[in-house]
C-alpha cells in the first residue's frame, strides 16, 4: 500500500505562485511514473505535468513556461511550483502515481484545492 501525502494549495490572486509538494510512502515500492493532474468543476480530470519514466516531465500545454515539476532526490517526492496563475488554474489538484512493483497500480492523493481570484 502507498500513500500520497499531498500539501500546499490555497487562495491566490491572479499572477500570483504557489507550490504543491506530495510524498509517496509506505510499502517498499517501485515508482514508475508521478504527477500532478487537476479537476475543475464540471470538467474531466486532466494532466498537468509529470514525470513519466523518464527525467524529462512532460506538461500540458496550458501551463507550459508557467509551471515547472520537479523531484526530490529520492525521487518519491515531486513538487509543482506554479507561477503567473489565472483563474482557469483553479482546480482540484491531485498527486497521482503509478507503481510497477509489488503490483501494477495507479494511486491518487486526497486532491488539494487551488483558487485564483482576486
Amino acid at each position: 500500500q502507498v500513500q500520497l501525502v499531498e500539501s500546499g494549495g490555497g487562495l491566490v490572486q491572479p499572477g500570483g505562485s504557489l507550490r504543491l509538494s506530495c510524498r509517496a510512502s509506505g510499502t517498499i515500492f517501485t515508482l514508475y511514473a508521478m504527477g500532478w493532474y487537476r479537476q475543475a468543476p464540471g470538467k474531466e480530470r486532466e494532466l498537468v505535468a509529470a514525470f513519466t519514466g523518464g527525467d524529462n516531465p512532460e506538461y500540458t500545454d496550458s501551463v507550459k513556461g508557467r509551471f515547472t515539476i520537479s523531484r526530490g532526490s529520492a525521487k518519491n517526492t515531486v513538487y509543482l511550483q506554479m507561477s503567473s496563475l489565472k483563474p482557469e488554474d483553479t482546480a482540484v489538484y491531485y498527486c497521482n502515481a503509478f507503481v510497477v512493483a509489488p503490483t501494477k497500480y495507479t494511486y491518487w492523493g486526497q486532491g488539494t484545492q487551488v483558487t485564483v481570484s482576486s
